[in-house]
């Protein structure tokens, strides 16, 4: 009897994440829109996501992405993602970052909301 499986690699498992966003679908694969998953992404923005901490850093991000989103005039609500497992799951390594349509669009530095705007746009 092996003790040990040197060599062996693990099966690599699908990572999955809540999509709270408008479309109330309840799970989509991490980067990347399947059509189960928000359709509405096709036609604009049905996510936004800030990952954090929960520091001052993150807690800026958090209400400056509030700010854009409200320049803009978008119906979507900004979620603020503190569990660190779900933070992980997106692959992130440096908070805060900006999630939209479940792509990760910045990490690692505060955006002003002007700087916000211009990724939502780009993401639109």
């Amino acid at each position: 009897m092996a003790l040990f499986n040197f060599g062996k690699k693990k099966k690599e498992e699908k990572k999955t994440t809540d999509c709270a966003c408008a479309c109330g679908c309840s799970a989509s694969e991490v980067g990347n829109i399947s059509n189960d998953c928000c359709p509405e992404a096709k036609e604009g923005i049905c996510c936004i996501k800030v990952l954090g901490a929960g520091c001052k850093s993150c807690h800026e991000q958090y209400e400056n992405a509030k700010e854009a989103v409200k320049a803009m005039g978008l119906s979507v609500e900004v979620e603020y993602i503190t569990d660190m497992q779900k933070v992980m799951a997106y692959g992130v390594m440096s908070m805060p970052a900006l999630v939209v349509n479940e792509k990760v669009v910045s990490m690692g530095k505060v955006l002003k909301p002007s700087e916000v705007e211009k990724l939502l746009r780009q993401s639109n």
